[in-house]
């Protein structure tokens, strides 16, 4: 019988053991050492940013940079219905509103035409997500900002060196916030980075993930601050991942091109699709069938499962959640019921994604969409 094949699995080889029992025998475990300044320093240079701050995880990444922005009760920040919760749970913390953006549904990201709509006086920030490791379309969402004097967060949490006309995302705009959980293509098991060219913006961030505490008098804090930080050990190991970092992101292309081999494209079916002005990190491998609706689409993860292969479905949208309700976005609601991502991590192999293919093409004629 055929092993199963899991949706994601970390690479973790020898350089990340070696680093991480260097960390574990300095004695510096926590939120001091050497491996924080190396990973920031490696990070920021990686994205083209002055600076890059290590935090907890991309969750409190979000937040912290709300919360340095100053943001409130009657704010407002635009989102995409289409993302993970931590996108607008990240916006609640502060107190503010999140407003919901529907999606592009070619790249998936939030539409800028939809933002346009969307701005009223009360908008502080458009947080665009690089869903699925494809970036959002930001000369438009930047021009829109500009008009309206709005401040712009990258929610870059899976698209760890995606490239939008050039540039990597993460310096295209105030600050970004990456994710470095498990499943991602660099990973510390949890944590976060935010990489910002503003100095001001940097230290104040800085000062609010540890507590808020006096640079003059330790241990004393005249303001609210929180514990973002990262420890030593993830650190460790996420120096040693960034020495990688190139090779993930060949690999996760070439794993991309097996796919388009294995499962051809037609009207009803289709694989990620990238923008000429972008390079997608392809996080996740995504796929659309046009006949599905959400109980056929389930079915058919299902039925993968069945046979030794894992996949998950499309992010909910956030109109659907009860605490962010509203009326649902076409294009977002259509692809949350029908979407579904495959198998896609550093050891898959060609045998692995032909088996894979051959399974989705089996099922797809089983149903008559091929």
């Amino acid at each position: 019988m055929d092993s199963f094949i899991p949706i994601s699995r970390p690479s973790i080889g020898a350089r990340e053991k070696e680093l991480v029992l260097d960390a574990v025998d300095s004695g510096w475990v926590s939120s001091i050492g050497k491996y924080i300044d190396e990973f920031e320093t490696a990070f920021a240079r990686y994205c083209g940013t002055e600076f890059a701050l290590t935090v907890s995880n991309g969750t409190t990444g979000l937040h912290l940079a709300l919360a340095t922005l100053g943001l409130g009760p009657g704010d407002e920040v635009i989102i995409p219905d289409l993302t993970f919760v931590a996108t607008a749970n990240a916006v609640a913390y502060t107190g503010a509103t999140p407003v919901l953006a529907d999606v592009d549904p070619d790249t998936l990201c939030m539409d800028p035409a939809s933002v346009e709509f969307l701005i009223t006086e009360r908008t502080k920030v458009i947080m665009p997500v690089h869903l699925y490791g494809h970036p959002a379309d930001m000369d438009a969402l930047t021009t829109i900002a500009k008009a309206h004097n709005v401040t712009i967060i990258e929610d870059a949490a899976e698209a760890h060196g995606a490239e939008y006309k050039g540039r990597r995302v993460g310096g295209l705009s105030q600050c970004g916030i990456f994710s470095f959980y498990g499943n991602k293509v660099v990973t510390t098991g949890e944590g976060g980075m935010l990489t910002t060219n503003d100095p001001a913006f940097y230290q104040r961030a800085k000062r609010l993930r540890d507590h808020a505490m006096s640079a003059e008098r330790r241990y004393f804090h005249d303001e609210r601050g929180f514990n973002y930080r990262m420890t030593n050990l993830q650190a460790a190991l996420g120096v040693a991942q960034m020495e990688r970092i190139d090779d993930f992101l060949k690999r996760r292309a070439e794993i991309m091109t097996w796919y388009h081999t294995a499962i051809p494209s037609s009207k009803n079916v289709r694989l990620n699709r990238v923008k000429n002005w972008a390079r997608s990190a392809f996080w996740m491998v995504c796929l659309e069938v046009d006949g599905f609706d959400e109980t056929q689409r389930n079915a058919f993860m299902e039925g993968l499962k069945q046979r030794g292969i894992d996949s998950r479905p499309y992010f909910c949208t956030m109109s659907s959640m009860s605490m962010y309700k509203q009326r649902p976005l076409p294009v977002a609601t259509r692809k949350a019921q029908t979407g579904l991502n495959l198998p896609s991590f550093f050891e898959l192999t060609q045998k692995d994604v032909e088996r894979i293919g051959g399974v989705v093409n089996e099922l797809l004629a089983d149903t008559r969409l091929r």
